[in-house]
């Protein structure tokens, strides 16, 4: 069995989660870390030792599941494949040495060489987007940049100390630097523009030589080495020379576990951050600071509207209810705590009855937030009541959201027949999707797959990868698009949820409050120290 499984790992915000699936692409076993991001000298950032102890827990989980599940290690696998959050800095010399705390997408110290660039290269430059953190760190002239001999994304240094290999898969190198989906490159122009930009300053170093290399879905991204396989299991059970297929971004993996590639086609992930991507027909009339391109893992491009903050304020409430339970000697199980808290939301006033919450554990540029201060505020003659209160938490998660797709729906007159859900938001069924539909006004279905997140993602491009290189797809499938149609989802299309107008109604109404009120939430950052 083992030859003829695949391996994704996906290293998440809160997550690092590994799945094993078989031929027919259901999940034989599976196994995860928990962990958190850190707020260190006002960077937002994770440590690279844990990178590397998450893995290891996370792949030892899944191999003693499998062991449990079929009594044998698990020692070898047909392929491989790494995800992980997009964006973000990480910077190493020529000797492999990080030169600067690993800088998370979460970060939004950028806003000088994000504006510099747009200007520059006439294409959104997003916060968050590594080329960002590179011509910031330059124009705050630190130290390291001149000794900057590769950077890249988490995904990218996971596959580079497993194989060796410095280069990316398409969509998560597009939240690097612009890509030319023409070429399935980098944009050559805007290489050029950076040198020129950045030529006087003497590094030694010109962009191409320290970008990583770009690759699409389906193309061989290298093997296992031995010590690779040592830092994922240092038991020595799993062997070297396993292929991997190129690493992706959370944003790619997502679009592939929801069958989200074609164009027409669009998904939305909902759990610390929170995105909605569209796979275009063609280009956007103009740039717009709230959108993203970025692509599919097979080049097409994907307009993304992208806001940082999501399900974290709901997780510290949720948090919070249940010690209030345990202070009365009750401990309930967090999953049922989970379902219980949001299906409240249901039976709320359509509007959260006045109540008015904001999310934001970190800065939110769709709503030109600099600085997050979670915040619940009401009026003394709102409704205060647990399903207006989770209601107001729900819709705050999916608001900042809702300004991003409206440029889309309204401005570039993008129309989808649906959205597929997928993320933490959807775990509790029926609740998080209903409200969604509500939320951007477009039916949303969530398949039973949904759960399986990332991971799944990525272990099925090395699965396509597998089989597309030993030319076990057949004639018939050639491209992702076609993989994924045919052979992995066929008729599975999810359930479906559509609208419901008074729950629109609610959530339009509940937006006028949102809006007006976010001086409330600017004026937090900056008197809230």
């Amino acid at each position: 069995m083992n030859g003829k499984t695949t391996l994704g790992i996906e290293l998440g915000s809160t997550r690092i989660k590994a799945v094993l699936i078989g031929e027919d692409y259901a999940t034989l076993a599976s196994g995860g870390f928990a962990w958190e991001n850190r707020l260190e000298d006002g960077v937002w950032t994770y440590h690279l030792d844990d990178v590397w102890s998450g893995l290891k827990a996370a792949v030892k989980e899944l191999s003693d599941d499998f062991r449990s599940r079929y009594g044998a290690p698990l020692s070898n696998v047909g392929a491989i494949g790494i995800s992980a959050m997009m964006h973000g800095y990480l910077a190493f010399d020529k000797d492999g040495k990080q030169l600067a705390p690993f800088r998370t997408w979460r970060n939004t110290s950028t806003e000088q060489a994000a504006k510099l660039l747009t200007d520059e290269f006439r294409f959104n430059i997003p916060l968050r987007w590594s080329i960002a953190h590179l011509y910031q760190s330059i124009l705050n002239k630190e130290a390291h940049v001149k000794d900057v001999a590769f950077f890249t994304t988490l995904a990218g240094y996971v596959h580079w100390k497993l194989t060796g290999e410095k280069v990316l898969g398409i969509d998560d190198a597009s939240g690097m630097f612009p890509i030319d989906s023409k070429t399935n490159n980098f944009n050559a122009k805007m290489v050029g523009q950076f040198d020129s930009l950045t030529g006087g300053l003497h590094f030694g170093w010109k962009l191409n030589d320290i970008l990583p290399r770009v690759l699409t879905a389906g193309e061989n991204a290298g093997a296992l080495t031995a010590h690779g396989a040592a830092l994922l299991d240092p038991t020595g059970a799993l062997k070297s020379g396993i292929p991997l297929c190129p690493p992706e971004g959370d944003a790619g993996t997502g679009m592939v576990a929801t069958n989200s590639v074609a164009v027409r086609t669009g998904n939305v992930s909902a759990g610390t951050s929170v995105f909605a991507m569209v796979v275009l027909e063609k280009e956007l009339s103009r740039v717009y600071p709230e959108i993203d391109m970025v692509t599919t893992p097979a080049g097409k491009p994907v307009a993304m509207a992208h806001c940082n903050n999501c399900t974290s304020d709901i997780d510290a409430w949720v948090k919070l209810f249940g010690e209030v339970t345990e202070t009365f000697g009750v401990k309930v199980d967090k999953g049922r705590l989970y379902d219980d808290l949001y299906a409240a939301a249901l039976s709320g006033d359509a509007d959260c009855g006045g109540l008015l919450s904001y999310n934001y554990y970190a800065g939110e540029p769709v709503t030109g937030v600099e600085q997050g201060r979670p915040l619940f505020v009401r009026t003394p003659d709102s409704r205060l009541s647990l399903a207006n209160f989770m209601r107001s938490l729900l819709f705050s998660s999916m608001a900042s959201l809702k300004l991003g797709m409206d440029i889309l729906t309204e401005k570039e007159h993008v129309r989808l027949d649906k959205l597929l859900g997928h993320g933490g938001l959807f775990k509790t069924k029926g609740v998080g999707q209903k409200l969604m539909a509500a939320a951007l006004h477009t039916p949303v279905a969530v398949m039973e797959t949904a759960g399986e997140g990332g991971a799944w993602g990525i272990a099925l491009l090395a699965a396509y990868m597998q089989q597309k290189n030993t030319g076990e797809s057949g004639d018939s499938v050639k491209s992702l698009e076609a993989f994924l149609a045919q052979k992995v989802f066929g008729k599975n299309a999810g359930t479906l949820v559509e609208p419901d107008m008074k729950d629109v109604q609610g959530f339009t109404a509940f937006m006028q409050h949102y809006t007006q009120g976010l001086v409330i939430e600017k004026a937090a950052g900056e008197y809230l120290k």
